[in-house]
């Protein structure tokens, strides 16, 4: 009939009394900032801070991984993140592709806080939109997740075995950490806060891949020696995707458009910004110059910090926490890095350890610190939680902090250890020497730049390092 007002815009099935069309609006929206981070923010940040000859392999890995797990989260891996309970830490595998469950409202099945007699303290948390909605989001954070392990790996990685390695690891790592902090299991019990990832994505990442760059084996001498960017002004294009994906990132995690997701946005651009100007400021103090790669590196260590807290401190906190991960981090991979020779045996390709794992666990004990009761009560479902700074309970929350991150910690070395051994059963973790020596085209039968008719054993072009001061360049220090 002309005119009539199509059934999606009517007051029925498709939008139901419990729909609230900005929050659905708003979800969507941050889990696809959340998206591009990933695709192609990381693709092209991964493809061009390598050497020339690794710039497809590298972008490569991101972009299977980025595929791999979605159809790994719709099978089987949401509902063990944030289905019905089967363990105190992980959730029953299930399929989450059915009309019936996707269209039905949102629910964080194990989400009812109980009191330890087993009453209820708080309820089930069911967000104004359709669960579809809340599988696209958090599929988002999962892709993001493993991505940024492979950053550890970039340069020496067999394609084959990360290609079995993506799934086993969202299978038995993820959905883990994912349960245990946010899906209802027992750090979320126990209160343990990671606001939108700090521990779940960031130093579960860092820690993993720093476990998988050891029994994959270190790149070849020559890549390790020298390892310069083919590209930097791609690297600044895709952390520019990264700066800006996180205001989805952090912002889509009160799981509405409401007060504390305008807080979460301004105090992740806060502490970035903050940290970024820290990190360039000691390149500058120490060694003469302000380093652009180095700036992305205290970027992202702003970014990776304020997520655990987000919504839930001060700006002034933000800016205290940016100041801490554009130091502490600069000073691991700077510093300590170098006179660790525990470290120096293990070739961590984009320093993804002190990025994340460093600047994970700093976020998540600061927010420990700085945890603000007001905020906490506009996000968090349990009353006066607070950081030790206001007093209170806030000391035995600092506790909880540093509990969950040592268990996220021993859990990922553990089962990524584990997984590593048995791709090894089957497949072999790195690139034969002959394949490192060439690169993309002995990997893939391709090249990213069509310069040098057989790619990098044609690269005649030479790198004048003593230009340099004897300072090491790149994203990572030269072994």
């Amino acid at each position: 009939m002309a005119g009539e007002i199509p059934i999606a815009y009517r007051n029925s099935s498709s939008s139901p009394d419990w729909l609230n069309k900005g929050d659905n609006a708003w979800q969507m929206t941050s889990a696809t900032f959340v998206g591009l981070q990933s695709m192609p923010g990381l693709v092209i940040l991964y493809g061009s801070i390598v050497k020339k000859k690794w710039a497809i392999n590298s972008a490569f890995m991101a972009l299977y991984a980025f595929a791999a797990v979605w159809i790994c989260w719709v099978i089987w891996a949401y509902n063990m993140s944030f289905g019905d309970r089967l363990l105190p830490f992980w959730g029953k595998a299930r399929p989450a592709l059915g009309q019936s469950f996707l269209v039905a409202q949102s629910e964080l099945t194990a989400t009812t806080v109980r009191y330890h007699n087993g009453s209820v303290e708080a309820g089930m948390l069911h967000p104004f939109y359709p669960a579809a909605t809340m599988v696209y989001f958090q599929c988002m954070f999962a892709t993001i997740t493993i991505i940024i392990l492979a950053g550890s790996l970039l340069g020496r990685m067999n394609i084959k075995a990360w290609m079995a390695f993506v799934p086993l690891w969202v299978t038995f790592s993820y959905t883990i950490c994912a349960f245990s902090l946010w899906g209802g299991g027992f750090l979320f019990q126990w209160g343990v806060i990671d606001y939108s990832g700090g521990y779940v994505i960031h130093l579960s990442s860092g820690i993993a891949g720093l476990t998988a760059a050891y029994w994959v084996g270190p790149r070849s001498a020559s890549d390790r020696e020298r390892f310069p960017p083919n590209n930097i002004l791609l690297v600044l294009a895709g952390a520019g995707l990264l700066w800006l994906g996180w205001t989805g990132f952090n912002g889509g995690d009160p799981y509405s458009a409401n007060i504390d997701s305008s807080m979460a946005v301004l105090n992740t651009h806060i502490c970035a910004s903050t940290s970024l100007l820290v990190w360039t400021l000691l390149d500058v103090f120490f060694f003469g110059k302000p380093s652009v790669i180095g700036a992305v590196q205290g970027m992202i260590t702003g970014l990776v910090c304020i997520t655990p807290g987000a919504g839930l401190v001060q700006g002034w906190a933000a800016i205290v926490m940016g100041i801490l991960s554009g130091s502490i981090p600069w000073y691991t991979m700077m510093v300590l890095h170098k006179k660790w020779s525990f470290m120096q045996k293990i070739d961590d390709t984009l320093g993804v350890f002190h990025t994340h794992a460093v600047a994970g666990f700093l976020g998540g004990t600061t927010t420990g610190l700085f945890a603000e009761p007001v905020l906490c009560n506009l996000f968090l479902s349990i009353p006066d939680s607070r950081g030790a700074f206001y007093g209170g309970d806030g000391a035995s929350q600092f506790g909880r902090q540093i509990a969950g991150a040592l268990f996220v910690i021993a859990w990922n070395i553990i089962i990524t250890s584990i997984i590593c051994v048995l791709v090894s059963l089957v497949l072999p973790l790195r690139i034969s020497d002959e394949q490192l020596i060439i690169g993309d085209d002995a990997v893939h039968g391709e090249e990213a730049y069509a310069i040098w008719a057989e790619g990098e054993l044609n690269d005649i072009t030479h790198h004048d390092e003593s230009r340099h001061g004897g300072i090491a360049v790149g994203v990572t220090q030269n072994v």
